[in-house]
């Protein structure tokens, strides 16, 4: 009788023992769902949001790239107004030094002729003046004429007077030409040389905002970068939780099902053995 009980304990006990796992087993897939449930939920949550920053990068990247475009066009344009600013501050110079030059000759030549031209008119001012003293109030011997002022003394005389008067005339011109020829190149090279400073400015802030941008873009580009390797993690990640998750998943409820039916099959043949009328027949046996 007391080996018979001893046995019927015993299968109790591994009963209890197979509730215990089949418990456990349960609990542990219930954690492990639960498990898989966040994992993919966090894993989805964080490939969405690294997704929308690797799309806010590449247009970060199209913008800089444009921007840096448009900067370098921008830039090339105000070195080649520049370099053209400066070439016609050069050609201008040497225009202002050949026309310099021939208003000089022009000057020299005209205030030439009117010092001998002016000479000229001395002479013959004091030809025709000193005309009237040669006759004393005698009358010419025989054999010579009564002397008298060349008729056309006074033509010639006013003919170099008139060519004097315009020399003077044609030099005042030139004078003011010049003058005013100066005043238009020193304002030529004024508006010039603001023109470059302004132009020399807007370049160095161009060329500094390209510099930024260019360092932007380096930070961008690697920023991508790291968004892609995150990217390939996460979806690698995503690949071994359905290899961990998928089976449990898909077959959860009917395993948890199978426990539960099992456990309490257990159950049972444990109330069953713990009856008094079963335990009554060992006895009796």
């Amino acid at each position: 009788m007391k080996v018979k009980l001893d046995a019927f304990v015993r299968v109790k006990k591994a009963i209890d023992d197979m509730i215990t796992q089949l418990t456990a087993e349960k609990q542990d897939e219930i954690k492990h769902k639960d498990w898989c449930v966040d994992e993919f939920n966090t894993n989805q949550v964080q490939t969405e949001r690294k997704e929308a920053e690797k799309q806010d990068l590449l247009a970060l990247i199209e913008d800089l790239q444009m921007t840096i475009k448009t900067l370098t066009g921008e830039i090339d344009t105000l070195k080649s107004e520049i370099a053209e600013l400066q070439l016609n501050l050069k050609r201008g110079g040497e225009d202002r030094e050949k026309e310099n030059q021939e208003f000089q000759k022009v000057v020299a030549d005209q205030r030439a002729s009117q010092k001998l031209l002016t000479a000229a008119l001395d002479i013959l001012k004091g030809v025709y003046e000193k005309a009237a003293l040669v006759q004393d109030g005698q009358a010419p011997p025989p054999g010579f004429g009564e002397y008298k002022k060349n008729e056309n003394a006074g033509g010639v005389m006013g003919m170099i007077q008139t060519i004097i008067n315009d020399a003077k005339t044609m030099e005042a011109e030139v004078i003011r030409a010049e003058e005013d020829a100066q005043k238009a190149y020193e304002d030529f090279v004024k508006d010039s040389n603001a023109s470059i400073q302004e132009k020399s400015k807007t370049q160095v802030n161009k060329t500094e905002e390209r510099a930024k941008a260019e360092e932007d873009l380096n930070q961008a580009t690697q920023d991508k970068e790291n968004a892609l390797l995150e990217l390939e993690q996460l979806s690698n990640y995503n690949g071994e939780l359905h290899q961990s998750c998928d089976f449990i998943m898909k077959n959860f409820e009917i395993r948890q099902t199978a426990r539960d039916e099992e456990i309490e099959a257990l159950k049972q043949a444990k109330s069953i053995l713990s009856g008094a009328k079963f335990v009554q027949m060992l006895k009796e046996d």
